[in-house]
Protein backbone atom coordinates (compact mmCIF):
# COMPACT_ATOMS: atom_id res chain seq x y z
CA UNK A 1 0.00 0.00 0.00
CA UNK A 2 3.09 2.57 0.65
CA UNK A 3 4.54 1.55 -2.42
CA UNK A 4 1.16 2.44 -4.27
CA UNK A 5 0.95 5.64 -2.48
CA UNK A 6 4.22 7.19 -3.70
CA UNK A 7 2.35 7.13 -7.35
CA UNK A 8 -0.83 9.01 -6.01
CA UNK A 9 -0.79 13.11 -5.75
CA UNK A 10 -0.38 14.08 -2.51
CA UNK A 11 -3.86 16.28 -3.32
CA UNK A 12 -5.71 13.04 -4.79
CA UNK A 13 -4.77 10.73 -1.66
CA UNK A 14 -6.18 13.61 0.42
CA UNK A 15 -9.68 13.60 -1.31
CA UNK A 16 -10.15 9.73 -1.41
CA UNK A 17 -9.00 9.10 2.14
CA UNK A 18 -12.08 10.06 3.54
CA UNK A 19 -14.27 7.90 1.35
CA UNK A 20 -11.72 5.00 1.68
CA UNK A 21 -11.42 4.80 5.49
CA UNK A 22 -15.25 5.33 6.14
CA UNK A 23 -16.09 2.15 3.44
CA UNK A 24 -13.33 0.52 5.26
CA UNK A 25 -14.56 1.61 8.61
CA UNK A 26 -18.30 0.57 7.88
CA UNK A 27 -17.06 -2.89 6.28
CA UNK A 28 -15.28 -3.72 9.52
CA UNK A 29 -17.78 -3.07 12.10
CA UNK A 30 -20.21 -5.41 9.68
CA UNK A 31 -17.19 -8.07 9.59
CA UNK A 32 -16.18 -7.61 13.30
CA UNK A 33 -19.98 -8.29 14.57
CA UNK A 34 -20.41 -4.35 15.37
CA UNK A 35 -18.85 -4.73 18.76
CA UNK A 36 -19.88 -1.14 19.31
CA UNK A 37 -23.34 -2.43 19.60
CA UNK A 38 -22.70 -4.39 22.54
CA UNK A 39 -20.94 -2.58 24.86
CA UNK A 40 -20.94 1.17 26.30
CA UNK A 41 -18.80 3.32 24.06
CA UNK A 42 -17.08 6.71 25.34
CA UNK A 43 -15.32 8.71 22.98
CA UNK A 44 -12.93 11.53 24.12
CA UNK A 45 -11.51 14.66 21.84
CA UNK A 46 -9.94 17.96 21.85
CA UNK A 47 -6.52 19.11 21.56
CA UNK A 48 -4.88 17.77 24.42
CA UNK A 49 -5.87 15.99 27.65
CA UNK A 50 -7.33 13.14 25.60
CA UNK A 51 -4.46 10.10 26.50
CA UNK A 52 -4.56 10.68 29.87
CA UNK A 53 -8.34 11.27 30.01
CA UNK A 54 -8.88 8.22 28.40
CA UNK A 55 -6.69 6.27 31.20
CA UNK A 56 -8.40 7.71 34.06
CA UNK A 57 -11.93 6.87 32.33
CA UNK A 58 -10.81 3.50 32.18
CA UNK A 59 -9.10 3.18 35.79
CA UNK A 60 -12.49 4.34 37.25
CA UNK A 61 -14.85 2.24 35.39
CA UNK A 62 -12.39 -1.32 36.61
CA UNK A 63 -12.27 0.51 40.10
CA UNK A 64 -16.56 0.55 40.10
CA UNK A 65 -16.34 -3.09 38.72
CA UNK A 66 -16.65 -3.33 34.96
CA UNK A 67 -13.84 -4.47 32.43
CA UNK A 68 -13.10 -1.57 30.46
CA UNK A 69 -10.84 -1.70 27.61
CA UNK A 70 -9.58 1.39 26.16
CA UNK A 71 -7.20 2.54 22.96
CA UNK A 72 -4.92 5.45 23.65
CA UNK A 73 -1.66 7.27 22.04
CA UNK A 74 0.04 6.07 25.41
CA UNK A 75 -1.53 3.15 26.88
CA UNK A 76 -3.53 -0.17 25.13
CA UNK A 77 -6.11 -2.29 26.96
CA UNK A 78 -8.07 -4.49 24.99
CA UNK A 79 -9.57 -6.61 28.01
CA UNK A 80 -6.02 -8.03 28.92
CA UNK A 81 -4.09 -5.27 30.68
CA UNK A 82 -2.21 -2.10 30.07
CA UNK A 83 0.82 -1.93 27.56
CA UNK A 84 2.27 0.84 25.83
CA UNK A 85 1.28 1.27 22.49
CA UNK A 86 3.45 -0.02 19.48
CA UNK A 87 2.33 1.93 16.78
CA UNK A 88 2.68 6.27 16.61
CA UNK A 89 -1.09 6.46 15.84
CA UNK A 90 -3.32 7.79 18.13
CA UNK A 91 -6.95 6.24 16.58
CA UNK A 92 -6.04 3.59 14.06
CA UNK A 93 -7.91 2.49 11.15
CA UNK A 94 -12.30 1.56 11.00
CA UNK A 95 -10.54 -1.79 10.50
CA UNK A 96 -8.41 -1.90 13.06
CA UNK A 97 -10.68 -0.39 15.81
CA UNK A 98 -13.32 -2.59 14.91
CA UNK A 99 -11.21 -5.31 15.55
CA UNK A 100 -9.88 -4.66 18.61
CA UNK A 101 -13.52 -3.63 20.46
CA UNK A 102 -14.30 -7.49 18.98
CA UNK A 103 -11.49 -8.50 21.14
CA UNK A 104 -12.17 -6.08 24.20
CA UNK A 105 -16.11 -7.80 23.99
CA UNK A 106 -14.82 -11.40 23.63
CA UNK A 107 -12.37 -10.52 26.74
CA UNK A 108 -15.82 -9.76 28.57
CA UNK A 109 -15.48 -5.47 28.00
CA UNK A 110 -18.70 -3.86 28.94
CA UNK A 111 -16.85 0.30 28.04
CA UNK A 112 -14.91 0.83 25.22
CA UNK A 113 -12.94 3.97 25.48
CA UNK A 114 -11.62 5.50 22.73
CA UNK A 115 -9.15 8.62 22.41
CA UNK A 116 -10.45 10.09 19.05
CA UNK A 117 -8.56 11.97 16.75
CA UNK A 118 -8.91 15.13 14.57
CA UNK A 119 -7.41 12.97 11.42
CA UNK A 120 -9.11 10.17 12.32
CA UNK A 121 -12.26 11.91 12.02
CA UNK A 122 -11.42 13.66 9.11
CA UNK A 123 -11.20 10.66 7.34
CA UNK A 124 -14.36 9.08 8.66
CA UNK A 125 -12.62 6.36 10.50
CA UNK A 126 -15.28 6.61 13.13
CA UNK A 127 -18.09 5.54 11.47
CA UNK A 128 -19.61 2.41 12.34
CA UNK A 129 -19.05 2.76 15.99
CA UNK A 130 -21.92 3.44 18.15
CA UNK A 131 -20.78 5.90 20.37
CA UNK A 132 -22.78 6.37 23.70
CA UNK A 133 -20.73 9.27 25.22
CA UNK A 134 -18.43 12.04 23.86
CA UNK A 135 -16.53 14.13 25.71
CA UNK A 136 -14.91 17.87 24.76
CA UNK A 137 -11.05 18.68 26.82
CA UNK A 138 -10.31 21.47 24.85
CA UNK A 139 -9.36 23.30 21.70
CA UNK A 140 -6.40 24.89 20.37
CA UNK A 141 -4.65 25.96 17.46
CA UNK A 142 -2.80 22.33 15.77
CA UNK A 143 -2.67 20.21 12.71
CA UNK A 144 -4.01 23.12 10.95
CA UNK A 145 -1.83 22.34 7.92
CA UNK A 146 -3.20 19.17 8.10
CA UNK A 147 -6.90 20.60 8.05
CA UNK A 148 -6.44 23.57 5.85
CA UNK A 149 -7.01 25.57 9.11
CA UNK A 150 -8.90 26.13 12.45
CA UNK A 151 -12.38 26.47 11.41
CA UNK A 152 -11.46 22.74 9.30
CA UNK A 153 -9.84 21.31 12.80
CA UNK A 154 -12.79 22.47 14.74
CA UNK A 155 -15.41 20.88 12.34
CA UNK A 156 -13.12 17.52 12.39
CA UNK A 157 -13.41 16.99 15.87
CA UNK A 158 -17.65 18.25 16.11
CA UNK A 159 -17.97 15.04 14.24
CA UNK A 160 -18.08 12.52 17.28
CA UNK A 161 -20.82 14.87 18.31
CA UNK A 162 -22.68 14.54 15.30
CA UNK A 163 -22.36 11.11 15.27
CA UNK A 164 -23.27 10.54 18.84
CA UNK A 165 -27.90 10.61 18.15
CA UNK A 166 -27.12 8.78 14.71
CA UNK A 167 -27.38 4.81 16.45
CA UNK A 168 -29.40 4.42 19.27
CA UNK A 169 -28.92 3.21 22.55
CA UNK A 170 -29.09 -1.39 21.75
CA UNK A 171 -31.04 -3.93 24.38
CA UNK A 172 -26.93 -5.11 25.46
CA UNK A 173 -25.93 -1.53 25.96
CA UNK A 174 -29.09 -0.91 28.42
CA UNK A 175 -28.31 -4.33 30.07
CA UNK A 176 -25.32 -2.92 31.39
CA UNK A 177 -26.52 0.17 32.55
CA UNK A 178 -29.95 0.25 32.49
CA UNK A 179 -29.93 4.30 32.95
CA UNK A 180 -27.97 4.75 29.74
CA UNK A 181 -27.80 7.81 27.91
CA UNK A 182 -26.49 9.52 25.37
CA UNK A 183 -24.39 11.76 26.71
CA UNK A 184 -21.81 15.00 26.03
CA UNK A 185 -19.53 16.06 28.25
CA UNK A 186 -17.62 19.50 27.50
CA UNK A 187 -15.09 21.46 29.37
CA UNK A 188 -17.12 25.23 30.80
CA UNK A 189 -13.81 26.76 30.69
CA UNK A 190 -13.15 26.13 26.79
CA UNK A 191 -14.50 29.18 24.30
CA UNK A 192 -15.60 26.35 22.48
CA UNK A 193 -18.10 24.06 24.94
CA UNK A 194 -21.23 25.58 23.81
CA UNK A 195 -20.34 24.64 20.40
CA UNK A 196 -19.83 21.00 21.25
CA UNK A 197 -22.60 20.92 23.43
CA UNK A 198 -25.08 22.28 20.60
CA UNK A 199 -25.30 18.77 19.42
CA UNK A 200 -28.46 16.43 19.59
CA UNK A 201 -28.06 14.10 23.21
CA UNK A 202 -30.40 13.18 26.12
CA UNK A 203 -28.06 14.59 28.72
CA UNK A 204 -25.73 17.49 28.90
CA UNK A 205 -22.80 17.87 31.84
CA UNK A 206 -19.89 20.27 32.11
CA UNK A 207 -16.49 20.30 34.25
CA UNK A 208 -14.08 23.03 34.50
CA UNK A 209 -12.13 25.23 37.50
CA UNK A 210 -12.86 28.88 36.29
CA UNK A 211 -16.26 28.68 34.94
CA UNK A 212 -19.27 27.33 36.67
CA UNK A 213 -19.98 23.69 35.85
CA UNK A 214 -21.51 20.79 36.83
CA UNK A 215 -18.28 19.09 38.38
CA UNK A 216 -16.50 22.20 39.60
CA UNK A 217 -12.89 22.00 41.02
CA UNK A 218 -11.71 24.58 44.03
CA UNK A 219 -9.09 25.22 46.50
CA UNK A 220 -6.32 23.76 44.53
CA UNK A 221 -2.81 22.42 45.53
CA UNK A 222 0.16 21.72 43.58
CA UNK A 223 3.12 20.16 43.88
CA UNK A 224 5.85 17.88 42.73
CA UNK A 225 4.57 15.02 44.96
CA UNK A 226 0.86 15.25 43.02
CA UNK A 227 -2.26 17.73 42.46
CA UNK A 228 -5.11 18.08 45.15
CA UNK A 229 -8.70 20.28 44.87
CA UNK A 230 -12.16 19.88 46.15
CA UNK A 231 -14.86 18.74 43.89
CA UNK A 232 -17.94 20.42 43.79
CA UNK A 233 -20.84 18.05 42.21
CA UNK A 234 -24.08 20.31 41.07
CA UNK A 235 -25.63 17.69 38.05
CA UNK A 236 -28.55 15.10 38.38
CA UNK A 237 -27.22 11.84 37.08
CA UNK A 238 -28.80 8.03 37.15
CA UNK A 239 -32.19 9.43 35.50
CA UNK A 240 -34.99 11.33 37.15
CA UNK A 241 -35.43 9.78 40.69
CA UNK A 242 -35.00 12.31 43.15
CA UNK A 243 -32.92 9.60 45.64
CA UNK A 244 -30.45 10.10 42.62
CA UNK A 245 -29.33 13.94 43.08
CA UNK A 246 -26.11 14.77 44.10
CA UNK A 247 -26.15 18.51 43.97
CA UNK A 248 -24.13 20.09 46.90
CA UNK A 249 -21.74 16.82 47.26
CA UNK A 250 -17.93 17.47 47.30
CA UNK A 251 -15.18 15.53 48.21
CA UNK A 252 -11.27 16.07 48.71
CA UNK A 253 -8.98 14.69 46.12
CA UNK A 254 -5.40 14.08 46.55
CA UNK A 255 -3.81 12.93 43.46
CA UNK A 256 -0.01 11.46 42.18
CA UNK A 257 -0.19 12.99 39.51
CA UNK A 258 1.32 16.28 38.77
CA UNK A 259 0.20 17.87 36.14
CA UNK A 260 -1.75 21.07 36.58
CA UNK A 261 -3.87 19.99 33.31
CA UNK A 262 -4.19 16.85 35.28
CA UNK A 263 -7.36 19.05 37.42
CA UNK A 264 -9.23 18.79 33.87
CA UNK A 265 -8.19 15.35 32.68
CA UNK A 266 -9.39 13.86 36.70
CA UNK A 267 -12.55 15.41 36.51
CA UNK A 268 -13.59 14.53 33.07
CA UNK A 269 -12.85 11.32 33.86
CA UNK A 270 -15.29 12.25 37.30
CA UNK A 271 -18.27 13.46 35.05
CA UNK A 272 -18.21 9.84 32.57
CA UNK A 273 -17.98 7.99 35.67
CA UNK A 274 -20.79 9.72 37.23
CA UNK A 275 -22.86 9.66 34.24
CA UNK A 276 -22.62 5.74 34.67
CA UNK A 277 -23.81 6.17 38.43
CA UNK A 278 -20.29 5.48 39.46
CA UNK A 279 -20.04 6.83 42.70
CA UNK A 280 -17.51 9.32 43.84
CA UNK A 281 -16.09 7.36 46.34
CA UNK A 282 -15.02 5.06 43.79
CA UNK A 283 -13.71 7.79 41.66
CA UNK A 284 -11.77 9.25 44.58
CA UNK A 285 -10.57 5.48 45.61
CA UNK A 286 -9.54 5.50 41.71
CA UNK A 287 -7.90 8.37 40.52
CA UNK A 288 -5.68 8.46 44.29
CA UNK A 289 -4.40 5.42 42.97
CA UNK A 290 -3.17 6.40 39.60
CA UNK A 291 0.89 6.80 40.19
CA UNK A 292 1.33 7.71 36.57
CA UNK A 293 0.12 8.02 33.23
CA UNK A 294 2.73 6.55 30.76
CA UNK A 295 4.97 9.86 29.30
CA UNK A 296 2.45 12.31 30.95
CA UNK A 297 4.94 14.61 33.00
CA UNK A 298 6.83 11.27 34.19
CA UNK A 299 9.79 11.61 36.91
CA UNK A 300 12.35 9.26 36.50
CA UNK A 301 14.33 10.39 39.47
CA UNK A 302 13.92 13.36 41.69
CA UNK A 303 17.54 13.46 43.22
CA UNK A 304 20.48 14.79 43.08
CA UNK A 305 18.90 16.34 40.19
CA UNK A 306 14.95 16.08 38.90
CA UNK A 307 14.73 14.43 35.56
CA UNK A 308 11.00 14.64 33.84
CA UNK A 309 9.34 12.86 30.78
CA UNK A 310 6.78 14.68 29.08
CA UNK A 311 4.85 14.00 25.68
CA UNK A 312 4.31 17.68 25.10
CA UNK A 313 5.13 18.70 21.54
CA UNK A 314 2.80 21.82 20.84
CA UNK A 315 2.41 25.27 22.39
CA UNK A 316 -0.53 25.29 24.43
CA UNK A 317 0.41 22.04 25.97
CA UNK A 318 4.27 23.34 26.59
CA UNK A 319 2.73 26.33 28.48
CA UNK A 320 0.59 23.75 30.43
CA UNK A 321 3.83 21.77 31.36
CA UNK A 322 5.57 24.82 32.05
CA UNK A 323 3.34 26.19 34.54
CA UNK A 324 3.44 23.10 36.55
CA UNK A 325 7.03 22.87 36.60
CA UNK A 326 7.02 26.67 37.86
CA UNK A 327 5.47 25.05 41.24
CA UNK A 328 8.26 22.85 41.73
CA UNK A 329 11.23 23.42 43.97
CA UNK A 330 14.37 23.64 41.66
CA UNK A 331 17.89 25.40 40.41
CA UNK A 332 18.36 25.55 37.16
CA UNK A 333 16.10 23.87 34.22
CA UNK A 334 17.36 22.04 31.28
CA UNK A 335 15.16 21.48 28.57
CA UNK A 336 16.21 18.46 25.36
CA UNK A 337 13.19 19.17 22.79
CA UNK A 338 13.28 18.76 19.27
CA UNK A 339 10.46 19.96 16.36
CA UNK A 340 8.12 17.38 16.52
CA UNK A 341 6.26 16.57 12.98
CA UNK A 342 8.54 16.14 11.03
CA UNK A 343 7.63 20.08 9.61
CA UNK A 344 4.06 19.29 9.92
CA UNK A 345 2.64 22.13 11.46
CA UNK A 346 5.84 24.65 10.41
CA UNK A 347 4.76 27.73 12.38
CA UNK A 348 4.97 26.25 16.03
CA UNK A 349 8.45 25.13 15.51
CA UNK A 350 9.95 28.69 16.31
CA UNK A 351 7.50 29.59 18.12
CA UNK A 352 8.26 26.24 21.29
CA UNK A 353 11.70 27.20 20.62
CA UNK A 354 10.91 31.18 21.75
CA UNK A 355 9.42 29.79 24.55
CA UNK A 356 12.10 26.58 25.27
CA UNK A 357 14.40 29.66 25.26
CA UNK A 358 12.61 31.97 27.70
CA UNK A 359 11.61 29.12 29.96
CA UNK A 360 14.67 26.92 30.75
CA UNK A 361 17.93 28.43 31.51
CA UNK A 362 19.84 25.30 29.35
CA UNK A 363 18.19 24.17 26.14
CA UNK A 364 19.36 21.29 23.40
CA UNK A 365 17.50 21.14 20.27
CA UNK A 366 17.89 17.91 18.72
CA UNK A 367 15.87 15.35 16.84
CA UNK A 368 12.57 13.63 17.02
CA UNK A 369 10.09 12.25 14.44
CA UNK A 370 11.71 13.68 11.86
CA UNK A 371 9.94 11.37 8.91
CA UNK A 372 11.58 12.37 5.43
CA UNK A 373 12.26 16.11 6.44
CA UNK A 374 15.99 17.30 6.89
CA UNK A 375 17.29 17.15 10.89
CA UNK A 376 19.44 19.56 10.45
CA UNK A 377 16.97 22.25 8.98
CA UNK A 378 14.16 21.56 11.44
CA UNK A 379 16.65 22.13 14.36
CA UNK A 380 18.06 25.52 12.59
CA UNK A 381 13.96 26.60 12.67
CA UNK A 382 13.98 25.62 16.20
CA UNK A 383 17.37 27.63 17.09
CA UNK A 384 15.39 30.61 15.24
CA UNK A 385 13.20 30.84 18.14
CA UNK A 386 15.40 30.09 20.61
CA UNK A 387 17.91 33.01 19.43
CA UNK A 388 15.50 35.86 20.41
CA UNK A 389 16.38 34.72 24.12
CA UNK A 390 18.99 35.39 25.55
CA UNK A 391 21.01 32.07 25.22
CA UNK A 392 24.54 31.65 24.54
CA UNK A 393 25.50 28.59 21.65
CA UNK A 394 27.37 25.89 23.24
CA UNK A 395 27.06 27.31 26.79
CA UNK A 396 23.17 27.98 27.67
CA UNK A 397 22.09 26.48 24.38
CA UNK A 398 23.08 23.71 22.36
CA UNK A 399 22.49 21.79 18.75
CA UNK A 400 22.71 18.08 19.14
CA UNK A 401 20.74 16.32 16.73
CA UNK A 402 21.28 12.70 18.00
CA UNK A 403 18.80 12.43 20.33
CA UNK A 404 20.33 9.73 23.02
CA UNK A 405 23.81 12.30 22.64
CA UNK A 406 21.38 15.15 23.84
CA UNK A 407 20.18 13.15 26.15
CA UNK A 408 23.02 12.63 27.80
CA UNK A 409 24.44 16.18 27.32
CA UNK A 410 21.74 17.03 29.28
CA UNK A 411 22.68 14.44 32.56
CA UNK A 412 25.92 15.66 32.23
CA UNK A 413 25.24 19.38 32.49
CA UNK A 414 22.72 19.02 35.67
CA UNK A 415 23.87 19.43 38.97
CA UNK A 416 21.79 19.05 42.33
CA UNK A 417 18.89 20.83 42.53
CA UNK A 418 18.68 21.26 38.27
CA UNK A 419 15.50 19.97 36.37
CA UNK A 420 16.00 18.22 33.36
CA UNK A 421 12.69 18.30 31.00
CA UNK A 422 12.92 16.04 28.23
CA UNK A 423 9.66 16.51 25.72
CA UNK A 424 7.81 15.65 22.82
CA UNK A 425 7.90 11.88 22.88
CA UNK A 426 6.84 11.17 25.90
CA UNK A 427 6.28 7.04 26.26
CA UNK A 428 6.04 6.43 22.34
CA UNK A 429 8.33 3.42 21.37
CA UNK A 430 9.26 4.07 18.32
CA UNK A 431 10.95 7.03 16.41
CA UNK A 432 10.10 8.00 12.62
CA UNK A 433 12.68 8.39 10.28
CA UNK A 434 13.45 8.83 6.46
CA UNK A 435 11.72 6.41 4.11
CA UNK A 436 8.67 5.09 6.06
CA UNK A 437 11.31 3.29 8.61
CA UNK A 438 10.35 3.32 12.26
CA UNK A 439 13.08 2.58 15.18
CA UNK A 440 12.65 1.76 18.51
CA UNK A 441 12.57 4.56 20.94
CA UNK A 442 11.52 5.32 24.41
CA UNK A 443 13.03 8.58 26.09
CA UNK A 444 12.92 7.35 29.55
CA UNK A 445 14.21 3.88 28.98
CA UNK A 446 17.16 6.02 27.36
CA UNK A 447 17.22 8.69 30.04
CA UNK A 448 17.60 5.42 32.36
CA UNK A 449 20.15 3.66 30.97
CA UNK A 450 21.96 7.18 30.83
CA UNK A 451 21.26 8.05 34.44
CA UNK A 452 22.39 4.03 35.59
CA UNK A 453 25.63 4.39 33.71
CA UNK A 454 26.91 7.62 35.37
CA UNK A 455 25.47 6.19 38.55
CA UNK A 456 27.98 3.32 37.83
CA UNK A 457 30.67 5.82 36.50
CA UNK A 458 30.46 7.56 39.97
CA UNK A 459 30.90 4.72 42.20
CA UNK A 460 34.42 3.49 39.74
CA UNK A 461 35.50 6.65 40.45
CA UNK A 462 34.78 6.49 44.45
CA UNK A 463 35.82 3.35 44.37
CA UNK A 464 38.85 4.19 42.73
CA UNK A 465 39.95 6.61 45.35
CA UNK A 466 39.20 4.82 48.47
CA UNK A 467 41.36 1.65 46.72
CA UNK A 468 44.48 3.87 45.79
CA UNK A 469 47.27 4.88 47.45
CA UNK A 470 47.84 7.97 47.52
CA UNK A 471 51.71 8.27 48.94
CA UNK A 472 50.26 8.42 52.82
Amino acid sequence: MEFIKKFIPEALLKAIRPFYHGMMAVLASWYFGHPSEKMVVIGVTGTNGKTTTVNLIGKILEEAGFKAGWISTAVLNIGGGDFLNPTKITMPSGWLLQKWMRQMLRAGCKYAILEISSEGLAQNRHLGINFDVAVFTNLTPEHLEAHNGFENYKLAKAKLFDSLSMLPITDVKRSINLNLKKTIITNADDIYSKFFASFKADQYLTYGILSEADYFATEHDYSPKGIAYTLIVEPVFGGGDESQKAGGKSARFNLQLKGLFDVYNSLAAIAVAQSQDVELDVCKAALEDVKVVPGRVEVIQDAPFAVVVDYAYEPEEMKQLYETIEWWPKNRIIQVLGPTGGGRDKARIPVLGKMAGKFADIVIVTTDDSYDEDPNSLADMMLAGVSTSEKVRDHTLFKILDRQSAIIKALQLARAGDLVLITGKGAEQTMAVANGKYIPWDDREVAKKELGLMHLERHKNLDHYKTHDFGN
